[in-house]
């Protein structure tokens, strides 16, 4: 059957950050999302399964009419009273559900009987992430420089700088070691997904030639896409390579002054510290295996003397005693055998600015 073009321009709908009002139930949006899209459903989770088994049981016409029984009354109002606010404060937004259907078609039906004339998407969800699906396939197809360097050589600090740079751990909430967590939730895979298209939908039409740190096959929970992927496997390096003294004090800043920050600030004085003493520990915790159960144990008593030591005088210099050698022992070398698969596709090596002016005369 011919598809039927849509009169809307989803790609621009989305690249405009244009509000969307999702009507669908709370563990739909959960499990994915588009970054400018506000939850506001039309049936919560339970009602939504209720009428779901209905409708097996016995039909469309009899889960409609349990649907509209679940939402009545006061339940009703104040689902149109959230609606109603949304407009007023997007009035060029759009109302979302699944696929553009029946629980759309209400909640815009509603808005008009009080006299909100408000569109939707034609399509709904499956349009949008359609949308985002191709984005990825079409936009993977450029050109691709990867940036290389051991840890804390700033490699996402560049990408971040670059006009045509796309911070994936960024999108991704985590930074991509077993440390590599932030205080923000990963968001599900498809949301991910939606988030990196987006991002790249944005600068597709002044860039060429994408920017991207050398990651793995996932950045925590988040996998990158199989297109994506693909083409970083095949794409040109340029390395940084800074001092070791340099690459610590980017660590020490961090991971260390600002995770203790941004968790004091989060949870409180006491749960803060409790909380960035348990990301430090968990982050030791998840390589023990491969740093041997003994040296494991070493570095953990370095890092309980090295918190006892902040905790008293604020000094996170005191990490130096368990962060260098964990550098040296275990992540350099691993991070120098990898590159070594990868040599015959460097292009180029140098400083952090000598491979952001690189990177810049391209």
């Amino acid at each position: 059957m011919e598809l039927v073009p849509s009169p809307q321009n989803i790609r621009q709908i989305l690249t405009l950050d244009t509000p969307l009002i999702d009507v669908r139930a709370p563990i739909e949006f959960y499990q994915g999302s588009m970054p400018s899209a506000y939850n506001l459903p039309l049936m919560n989770d339970e009602e939504r399964a209720a009428v779901g088994t209905c409708y097996k049981q016995h039909g469309s016409e009899k889960a409609v009419a349990l649907g509209h029984q679940l939402v009545k009354g006061d339940i009703r109002d104040n689902r149109l009273a959230a609606w109603r606010e949304a407009c007023h404060h997007f009035p060029q937004g759009y109302i979302c559900c699944a696929r553009g259907g029946m629980r759309s078609h209400i909640v815009q039906q509603w808005l008009k009987d009080i006299g909100i004339d408000y569109p939707l998407i034609i399509g709904g969800y499956k349009a949008l992430r359609q949308t985002t699906i191709d984005a990825i396939n079409n936009l993977s197809q450029r050109p691709i420089t990867l940036i290389g360097g051991c840890t804390g050589s700033g490699k996402t600090t560049l990408v971040r700088d670059l006009a045509n740079g796309i911070n994936l751990e960024g999108i991704a909430r985590h930074r991509g070691s077993s440390f590599g967590r932030t205080l923000e939730e990963q968001f599900r895979q498809a949301t991910f997904e939606n988030h990196l298209a987006i991002a790249m939908l944005k600068k597709a039409d002044q860039q060429t030639h994408w920017i991207l740190e050398d990651e793995g096959r996932a950045i925590g929970a988040n996998s990158i896409p199989d297109p994506l992927r693909i083409q970083m496997e095949k794409a040109t390096i340029a390395v940084v390579e800074d001092p070791f003294e340099r690459r610590i004090e980017r660590l020490k800043e961090e991971y260390f002054d600002r995770m203790t920050h941004d968790f004091l600030i989060t949870y409180g004085d006491e749960k803060g510290w409790a909380a960035y003493s348990e990301y430090l520990h968990h982050g030791l915790s998840a390589i023990r295996k491969r740093l041997g159960s003994q040296r494991a144990v070493e570095l953990t008593n370095l890092l309980d003397n090295a918190l006892a030591e902040q905790k008293t005088n604020g000094n996170t210099e005191a990490h130096f005693a368990w962060l260098c050698p964990l550098l040296i022992e275990y992540y350099d070398p691993m991070y120098r055998y990898q590159l070594s698969k990868k040599e015959d596709r460097i292009v180029f090596k140098g400083t952090y600015e000598e491979v952001m002016q690189w990177l810049i005369s391209c």
